[in-house]
């Protein structure tokens, strides 16, 4: 343990811990406050050493981050100021400023964790990164017309991915009432078949782009296969992950993206089970399983076929 809600392991785990929120190769791990002489000038020096020394080439993306924790929060102040001191040691003609760009890029991510009585700096290949957020708290903002938190998980879900949605495609959302991911969608131009037992909000229901079969998602069968499939079901996991494999085996959508809900307990087991019945089961590839900084009780999953 490098400390609260930190963890350390010396081998790269074969699938990214659902659990996690970013995972970095360490550099350093240094001590903070009880090196007698060290300014923060010198602390870092030391790091942008560091950095330059692992990373000798190519663009960087340079950020800090403090444990999720009430003592790793209350050092948000000091993160910033280690941030902004390193920064100015490194080449500027290396720090890429548009975080969004560092995937295509070909960029390096270099983190620095202000924790109590340590710091320590790490990289990640971007294309191989988490989270391209300091820390993985990516925080979306809720829009004043949505009807639910739900949005904010989506919009946290298709930052992480490559690609998203585009205008004219065909998306399915089960268990859309009263509609927070449809909203979401049918704002980037796709066209949605909500599925839910349940009313819309009005102003959806009576969008052109949006086609509402009321029924159930476990009943519903689609007329042609879909660009997208989307689910935030409050239903059982193992259920759900039988309903998403059916999709998959069916080839009746491309991509999916879908919230599945864990119990208080036994989490880890049940995430094991439905990774196998997504992927040998309904022959979903290149799943990712993480909880998301806007998830609770539950993991988004992301996964695609015959692309």
């Amino acid at each position: 343990m490098l400390g609260e809600v930190l963890v350390e392991s010396e081998k790269r785990p074969v699938e990214p811990p659902a659990f996690a929120r970013t995972g970095i190769r360490v550099l350093a791990s240094l001590p903070t406050g009880q090196t007698p002489g060290q300014t923060p000038e010198q602390l870092a020096e030391v790091l942008a050493a560091r950095t330059v020394e692992a990373v000798p080439t190519g663009s960087l993306v340079l950020q800090a981050f403090t444990p999720d924790s009430p003592a790793g929060n209350r050092l948000a102040d000091e993160a910033d100021a280690l941030l902004e001191a390193v920064r100015t040691r490194l080449p500027a003609s290396r720090l890429l400023e548009e975080t969004w760009r560092a995937r295509e890029a070909g960029a390096t991510l270099v983190e620095l964790c202000v924790a109590p009585g340590v710091v320590t700096v790490g990289s990640v290949p971007a294309k191989e990164a988490l989270s391209l957020s300091p820390g993985g708290r990516q925080r979306m903002r809720r829009s004043g017309d949505s009807p639910s938190r739900a949005a904010m998980k989506l919009e946290e879900a298709l930052v992480n991915l490559p690609f998203e949605p585009g205008r004219g495609e065909v998306c399915v959302d089960l268990g859309a009432a009263p509609g927070g991911w449809t909203q979401r969608l049918v704002a980037r131009g796709a066209r949605v078949i909500a599925v839910d037992p349940a009313k819309l909000m009005p102003e959806l229901a009576r969008q052109p782009r949006v086609e509402h079969v009321q029924e159930s998602a476990f009943a519903y069968t689609p007329e042609e296969p879909a660009d997208w499939l989307f689910c935030d079901m409050a239903w059982r996991p193992l259920e759900v992950a039988q309903l998403l494999a059916k999709w998959g085996r069916r080839g009746w959508a491309t991509h999916l993206v879908a919230n599945i809900k864990l119990p208080m307990k036994d989490k880890n087991p049940i995430l094991v089970r439905v990774r196998h019945i997504l992927t040998q089961e309904g022959g979903w590839q290149g799943l990712t399983m993480r909880q998301l900084y806007h998830d609770r009780d539950e993991v988004t999953v992301t996964a695609h076929r015959g692309i």
